[in-house]
């Protein structure tokens, strides 16, 4: 049984859902419109209808009590005439009986306009017993009913009944209720409509706004669209703009690295391939001698690492984060010197001179180390031969500076960005994704990275500085190392 009843619970909230998400915004509007004033219609009727009931019964009661009052000064047990002797000015106008009831259930009634019997009971009963002051009560007559009011006579034991019929009471409240119920209807059929208009015109910026989203599916036209007003819509239509602006960007960035990187790639092929159509060539004509031959191995050689080091830095900037990232406390001056160490062997005569502090941080130590060259190499790039490179880790700011000729004003804003290269870098080997990878790696671990000119003692070409957060002392216990200098 539980089962049955869950599985009909079920049914209903999937079709109230089906109901909900397959209808359309305009006509939720207009339901919901419709409801809300057919709600508010039915409330507001329901009020006047009974306020106006009660305030008719309140002055049939109140008037029935005063003729009660007036018939009971009449003592029907000194006189001999009965109760039809009741001067008719006790009628009114309206469809009125008088009468009186005694103590022991004898109801005595007048003519009226019509005969009616009007059965009476206790209420009654209890007002000519003198053991109840006044009573009055709806009660069904033969043919309609009637509002019952009983009080006291002059006479011990007899009370005077008037009653009143309630036909004009229940016709003037049914002609209200018909008059409600159909002004009612009418301001439902207004509520629809007017939230049909409501919908049709307050809507429209939202389907101009689907109509754009949706030629902007179909056309990939990123264009911006036009913004009205300034409400909630506007600020709708601004977001959207906003989000259309960074999808702009983001596909001119994609398609600016694609056609980077086929240019970058297409200059190491095809070097590559024309040193093997030499090598081909040559062997089939006799072959080069032997330090011909080393010395073109040894160009493809050079092709394929640059080759490597390409696709490994696209391959680097082509995800935000690394697949797998181990985080883990790396001491930077010990990153620093394996770097240093690695750049020594391809600096020829030039000296770098490192003033390491110990500086713990908490990142990826390959990535670290992979920023860190290339920086000691955009350096030692730069630097006239024989020059020096300055390295300096102190307070956790890693400084990079070389004797070269600096870098241009005009080139500094983007020196970080992919592929870029000034004009005098455009004649030597490089791809200019190696400062774009150091910025995102000093950003992945909440560093930054900043360029300018090197101070006058430390050779006034072009310095870089790394700022990674961490502590000179690391968080596991282990002790800060002494300060570290190599030449």
């Amino acid at each position: 049984m539980t089962g049955e009843i869950t599985s009909v619970h079920d049914a209903g909230r999937r079709l109230s859902e089906r109901l909900h998400y397959h209808r359309s915004l305009a006509s939720r509007v207009i339901v919901l419109t419709t409801f809300a004033v057919g709600v508010s219609v039915a409330i507001v009727a329901l009020a006047a209808y009974l306020t106006v009931r009660h305030q008719l019964q309140a002055s049939l009661d109140n008037s029935l009590h005063r003729r009660a009052e007036i018939a009971a000064r009449y003592d029907f047990a000194d006189y001999s005439y009965g109760v039809n002797a009741v001067p008719s000015w006790m009628f009114g106008a309206t469809d009125t009986v008088v009468g009186y009831i005694t103590a022991d259930g004898q109801p005595v009634t007048t003519s009226g306009p019509r005969t009616e019997k009007i059965p009476l009971g206790a209420p009654e009963v209890a007002v000519a017993k003198g053991t109840s002051k006044y009573s009055c009560r709806t009660v069904h007559g033969t043919h309609q009913d009637y509002r019952v009011a009983a009080a006291p006579s002059g006479s011990n034991g007899v009370a005077v009944v008037v009653a009143q019929s309630l036909e004009s009471n229940e016709s003037a409240l049914g002609t209200l209720g018909l008059v409600m119920l159909i002004f009612g209807l009418a301001g439902v059929i207004t509520a629809a409509l007017a939230g049909w208009v409501v919908a049709r015109n307050g809507l429209r910026p939202v389907r101009r706004l689907t109509e754009a989203a949706e030629e902007i599916a179909r056309t990939e036209n990123l264009e911006p669209i036009e913004v009205e007003g300034n409400d909630e819509i506007a600020r709708l239509a601004r977001a959207f703009n906003a989000m259309l602006a960074a999808l702009a960007a983001s596909r001119d960035r994609q398609r600016q690295l694609v056609a980077d990187a086929g240019h970058e790639l297409r200059t190491p092929l095809t070097s590559l391939r024309t040193n093997l159509d030499l090598l081909t060539q040559a062997d089939r004509q006799g072959g080069l001698s032997q330090a011909s031959r080393d010395e073109l191995l040894d160009d493809v050689r050079f092709q394929i690492e640059e080759l490597t080091t390409l696709i490994g830095d696209l391959t680097e900037l082509a995800r935000e984060q690394p697949a797998q990232v181990l985080l883990e406390e790396v001491d930077l001056a010990e990153v620093v010197e394996r770097a240093a160490q690695r750049v020594r062997r391809r600096a020829g005569g030039l000296t770098l001179d490192l003033r390491l502090d110990p500086w713990w941080v908490s990142g990826e130590a390959a990535a670290l180390e992979r920023a860190i060259t290339n920086l000691l190499d955009n350096a030692v790039k730069w630097s006239p031969p024989h020059g020096m490179v300055t390295v300096v880790l102190a307070g956790g700011t890693l400084t990079v500076a070389d004797q070269g000729p600096g870098i241009a004003a005009q080139d500094l804003p983007h020196v970080f960005d992919r592929f870029y290269r000034s004009a005098d870098a455009r004649t030597m080997p490089g791809s200019g994704l190696g400062l774009a990878i150091v910025r995102q790696v000093a950003e992945r671990h909440g560093g930054i990275v900043r360029v300018g000119r090197a101070a006058p003692e430390q050779g006034g070409g072009a310095a870089f500085w790394l700022r990674l957060p961490g502590a000179d002392v690391s968080r596991t216990g282990r002790p800060a190392g002494e300060q570290a200098a190599s030449h």
